[in-house]
């Protein structure tokens, strides 16, 4: 058994710093091997696949399994490591101005489509232009940005932007901008395509079978047009909807790779601990998920930020971590995770001190009645598994010490996101994104322009800061470092004095990997890569 956790402090630092740097030429490094064992070709991997996606087309749907088969399958131009530094993808290198207006990307040359057509500019072009715009959530928003998309010749991409966005050169990750093939997708009803079944990318692997309810499998891409890759085979991604049962399926050795929620979090040192898996909490950098209280300022007295802080106070997050979520993450400082570029470490801090929230709730006015209680507020539990559950509960017990009354109410996931996004809720736990940048996965948690009611994950708790809006606005174009880390440290403070919504934890997730599987985790988005650099021991 072998655990490779988070990087270190100095290395989360470094990725705080991950910033382009106009007029730059960029010539990334690629992956490392990670051992010094001689690589083995061929064999099969078996990977857990939950739940069952409903397409495989990545423009189409990002949903985490969309992104593991699909991110195989397809391709962005660009991957990120750990520190969130560009490296090559369908874009071998790249350039970017003095003035942070042009980006420049030359494609690998010998690309094919899966179905033996070639790969050029053209492409990209459509992609970006006309196809992820149309269809795809974050890509619209990433490129309206982009004043014009050129191809001066069939391996060279230019975008000319209205004006500075630093931010972009982190928008080409696969699932965020994932180039589809023109000849298949132009002129026609791109959600409706009859290829639709049959997904062509340019990726190391390509659709070769699924059987509902058991497995999807991709076999090796054979023209790859990076040389002797990818090492495997084929994949297996096996759909094991019972928590039990995949946890059966590691133990036995029927599936060497989980992901994301694949293990709840009480049985991972179990599963540690045998000798043929080892942990790897690494991978999710770029997404850099975020766990929080999300509350409702349209409710009294949620409204007022005195209560949003006692409820800071009465929270040991340390406990979450270490108790409900077994040690998997860190206590998150505030709206930015450590791991996404701009972060502020120097913020308000929130030890643990029920003393403290009971002098803001008495502060408020919230006097204890004969039975102790201050408030009652409603809790609509996510519906996401049994540690979201026990959660609950906790938050539920701490905030009854301080005399915050709180009533549980269960839904289905359908049900929560109705109520959440419709904002027919008081109080619920959710976790969000931050897609590396805070441009691209932050302020549209609390910018006021993005209060919009029936969307998930926007502003659905009503918090209106207009200091805060024009922080975030600024900061998205401002081509000077460090006056944009000045505007984000500034949105930072503000932000955790506020709390809109009260932060939990920055989340790890466990890998849990079968020890005969190499480079399974290589960059910053982990098992959702493509796989091309993974190999197995063959019996």
């Amino acid at each position: 058994m072998r655990s490779i956790r988070k990087m270190a402090s100095a290395a989360l630092a470094a990725a705080a710093l991950a910033v382009p740097v106009a007029g730059a030429v960029f010539t990334a490094p690629t992956v490392a091997a990670a051992e010094d064992q001689e690589i083995q070709r061929g064999g099969t991997l078996n990977v857990i696949l939950n739940p069952e996606p409903a397409i495989l087309i990545l423009a189409l749907n990002q949903q985490t399994p969309i992104q593991t088969v699909g991110g195989k399958i397809y391709e962005g131009l660009l991957r990120y490591d750990f520190d969130l530094n560009p490296m090559p993808g369908l874009a071998e290198d790249w350039e970017v101005s003095e003035d942070g207006l042009t980006y420049t990307f030359h494609l690998h040359e010998g690309v094919t489509w899966h179905d033996g057509e070639p790969f050029t500019s053209e492409d990209v072009v459509f992609s970006v232009t006309e196809m992820l715009p149309e269809v795809h959530p974050r890509a619209r928003s990433n490129f309206s940005h982009v004043e014009e998309v050129s191809a001066p010749d069939d391996h060279t991409v230019v975008f000319t932007l209205k004006q500075p966005f630093p931010a972009f050169i982190l928008a080409f990750e696969v699932s965020s901008a994932p180039i589809m093939p023109k000849h298949i997708y132009e002129g026609g009803d791109f959600r409706n395509n009859e290829m639709n079944d049959t997904p062509i990318g340019t990726g190391p692997f390509q659709f070769d079978e699924w059987d509902k309810g058991s497995h999807i499998r991709l076999a090796r891409n054979d023209d790859y047009y990076l040389e002797g890759k990818p090492y495997l085979d084929e994949i297996y991604f096996r759909i094991i909807p019972d928590a039990a049962s995949r946890a059966l399926a590691l133990e036995t050795g029927d599936a060497d790779v989980s992901q994301y929620g694949d293990v709840e979090p009480f049985d991972v040192q179990r599963l540690e601990a045998l000798s043929h898996l080892r942990l790897d909490t690494r991978g999710y950098e770029f997404v850099a998920p975020l766990s929080w209280i999300e509350i409702n300022h349209r409710e009294e007295p949620l409204g007022d930020k005195r209560f949003r802080q006692a409820i800071m106070y009465a929270l040991d997050r340390e406990f979450i971590r270490d108790n409900i979520w077994f040690g998997l993450g860190r206590v998150a400082t505030g709206p930015v995770a450590s791991v996404t570029t701009h972060y502020e470490p120097d913020v308000k801090e929130y030890p643990h001190d029920p003393a403290k929230a009971r002098e803001l709730l008495d502060e408020m006015g919230l006097t204890p009645d004969d039975d102790g209680v201050r408030a009652e507020v409603e809790f609509m539990v996510m519906p996401y598994g049994e540690v979201w559950s026990r959660l609950a509960e906790y938050i539920k017990q701490a905030m009854e010490q301080v005399g915050v009354e709180v009533t549980l109410r269960s839904t289905d996931a359908g049900g929560w996101a109705d109520r959440l996004s419709n904002w027919n809720y008081e109080m619920t736990n959710d976790y969000v994104y931050q897609y590396g940048h805070p441009a691209l996965g932050v302020a549209r948690t609390y910018i006021s322009s993005n209060i919009r009611k029936g969307v998930l994950f926007t502003n659905t708790m009503g918090y209106e800061n207009e200091r805060v809006d024009e922080l975030f606005e600024q900061a998205a174009v401002e081509n000077d470092t460090d006056k944009r880390q000045e505007m984000y440290s500034e949105v930072q403070r503000i932000l955790v004095e506020d709390v809109p919504i009260v932060w939990l934890l920055e989340m790890e997730f466990p890998n849990l990997i079968n020890e005969r599987v190499h480079n399974a985790i290589t960059t910053a988005i982990g098992t959702t890569e493509n796989f091309a650099d993974v190999w197995v021991e063959n019996p």
